[in-house]
């Protein structure tokens, strides 16, 4: 029974913060990766960043400098931190889960929460 829920979206101003939270249950994060991905209204689905079962991170360009991902093992939890939000920033964000390794192909991920609406404007 795994599940995902995400939390921590909102309406925020150019420039502001956001930290985005992705609970698990069902699975350990020893033993799945987790990736942000986010999508626009009219646009495909986009990978964000990703930790790995073993702690390792990327980031899309999108994000690169801007955007930090962690983990809290004990808490079964995945972190998103947003800096420096742009309005190109505002979509739904998901976290999704994968075994073990990273990939920017959202297929490969095979659970998904619902999503947290992140807005970014003025």
């Amino acid at each position: 029974q795994l599940q995902l829920v995400e939390s921590g979206g909102g309406l925020v101003q150019p420039g502001g913060s956001l930290r985005l939270s992705c609970a698990v249950s069902g699975f350990s994060l020893n033993y799945y990766a987790i990736g942000w991905f986010r999508q626009a209204p009219g646009k495909e689905r986009e990978g964000v960043s990703c930790i790995s079962s073993t702690g390792g991170t990327n980031y899309a360009d999108s994000g690169e400098g801007r955007f930090t991902i962690s983990r809290d093992n004990a808490k079964n939890t995945v972190y998103l931190q947003m800096n420096s939000l742009k309005p190109e920033d505002t979509a739904v964000y998901y976290c999704g889960a994968k075994p073990a390794s990273c990939t920017w192909e959202d297929r490969r991920y095979n659970y998904w929460g619902q999503g947290t609406q992140v807005t970014v404007s003025s």
